[in-house]
């Protein structure tokens, strides 16, 4: 049990300090090109970053559930990596399916990575709402 929360603690660091990599990317790209963004075609530039930007943090997601897949796989838990890529995004985005589950040595596992992902959905999605806050903020002020 313990060598299962340790483990599941350090993979839940990785991927939150990954996640936070990519929202600061963000972050820096948005106060390297404020002043781009804020000339004409503004609504256009809006889109652009309004489509980009959440799928650039998606990405930062799918990498922390690939490392979760990896950490099962490299675990002996799946015999294959498909098995642990699926289950670990099942897993990561809390739907539970049901069909592809870990045995009692590991179960402790699949917990803490739907908190993972519960947790990085959640950051993500405060981040995002923020963000568009700002950039509708910044687009009434023009």
């Amino acid at each position: 049990m313990t060598e299962q929360l340790v483990i599941g603690f350090g993979l839940i660091a990785v991927s939150t300090f990954i996640e936070a990599l990519f929202i600061g990317s963000v972050i820096i790209f948005y106060r390297s090109f404020r002043s781009w963004i804020a000339g004409p075609p503004v609504a256009l530039k809006t889109v652009l970053i309004a489509g980009v930007a959440p799928l650039w943090l998606f990405l930062g997601l799918v990498i922390s559930a690939w490392i979760w897949a990896y950490a099962f796989y490299a675990l002996g838990v799946f015999d294959t990596f498909e098995p642990a890529l699926y289950f670990a995004l099942v897993c990561f985005t809390t739907l539970g399916f049901g069909d592809v589950l870990l045995s009692e040595e590991w179960r402790l596992l699949s917990g803490v990575c739907a908190a993972n992902g519960l947790l990085l959905f959640g950051i993500t999605t405060a981040f995002l709402i923020e963000f568009f806050s700002r950039l509708r903020q910044a687009d009434s002020t023009r």
